[in-house]
């Protein structure tokens, strides 16, 4: 098994009896996950490489933040305390936890009936508004909160930089396939619309709080109608709410062709608005700042040919064409949304 983690080491700290079995979880593209089977039942041992997330201390607050909020009802799955009470296992220096296996399912929107993406977006403010009552808001936070480094919106400079650096490794890649093809017409488009919208540059960002920040199917599992639990809180943080909600409607409620379900956008913002006490107002700010996100980002882009990784290939073609498509029906998303 690649990058096996240290079984007997791990085990040994907690109360978790033998290891049976121990199978990679495929999905999930920053961090290991493994099915552990022990002598004493099931359990979900997490590897944090990510280096961005992967320091005992932040692991430590999520782990702390999701004891608190299973504390509230919310559905989470808290890590499991070792012999000695530590969540955060550091073995040759790697880091790892245990957590309990829920039994479930990832699901797209494709999936859910209104009434379920109006229970998606209720949940998502349910979250919001209880870390706001359980994380202490510190120092850096407060700071954060005057002058959020997320305030910064991308800039086009860099951005058309960006593009012409991926043109050209598109041109050097060979032999060239279909994925180059739609990666240049794409670059190209997006230099025309950026072109087209410079004068439309966010300037300062929505109230910020404390955040899941990564919201997305594959880190919520439904068992059955209902979500069973909430995962994957590596990115934890103190960012714009609003923000969050819109980043993950448009993951989850994007179809193939890259246009939204806007529809089932409505009933999910109307149910996020109503629990987590926000605005029409910054919910219509927070499409557009989004919608600015997207116009210049190219992580995709960049993955596959900065860094060979392909694992998020096949999300390019639905992610791309939904910046086009967004572009042209800007007013009708952001009515979805603040409607």
């Amino acid at each position: 098994m690649p990058h096996a983690p240290p079984l007997g080491a791990l085990l040994r700290r907690y109360s978790a009896g033998s290891a049976l079995t121990c199978d990679p979880v495929d999905q999930g593209l920053l961090n290991r996950g493994y099915r552990l089977c022990t002598t004493r039942g099931r359990s979900f041992l997490k590897h944090h490489f990510d280096p961005e997330t992967a320091a005992p201390e932040a692991i430590a607050r999520q782990h702390r933040a999701t004891q608190r909020l299973a504390d509230l009802g919310v559905p989470v799955a808290p890590p499991l305390p070792a012999r000695d009470g530590r969540t955060v296992a550091v073995i040759g220096g790697h880091a790892y936890a245990l957590h309990p296996w829920i039994e479930g399912r990832h699901r797209h929107g494709a999936q859910l009936t209104t009434a379920q993406c109006a229970r998606l977006g209720a949940l998502l403010g349910v979250v919001h508004a209880s870390l706001e009552r359980v994380m202490p808001v510190g120092r850096a936070a407060r700071a954060q909160r005057a002058t959020p480094a997320s305030s910064l919106a991308a800039d086009p400079v860099v951005t058309f930089a960006v593009i012409d650096d991926l043109l050209a490794r598109v041109r050097r890649h060979r032999p060239a396939d279909s994925f180059d093809e739609l990666a240049r017409h794409r670059l190209l488009e997006r230099r025309a619309l950026l072109e087209q919208h410079l004068g439309r540059r966010p300037q300062q960002g929505g109230p910020v709080g404390w955040v899941h920040g990564d919201f997305h199917p594959f880190n919520l599992l439904y068992r059955g109608d209902a979500p069973a639990a909430i995962v994957d809180w590596d990115r934890l943080g103190v960012k714009p709410r609003a923000e969050e909600a819109v980043r993950a409607a448009a993951i989850f409620f994007v179809r193939p062709a890259g246009t939204l379900d806007l529809p089932k956008v409505r009933a999910y913002a109307r149910a996020y608005r109503r629990t987590a006490g926000a605005t029409p107002s910054e919910l219509a700010a927070a499409v557009h700042r989004v919608w600015w996100e997207r116009l210049n980002d190219f992580w995709m882009l960049r993955w596959h040919y900065e860094r060979g990784d392909t694992r998020a290939d096949p999300q390019f073609p639905a992610a791309s064409a939904l910046v086009v498509w967004w572009t042209r029906e800007y007013d009708a998303v952001c009515d979805a949304f603040a409607g």
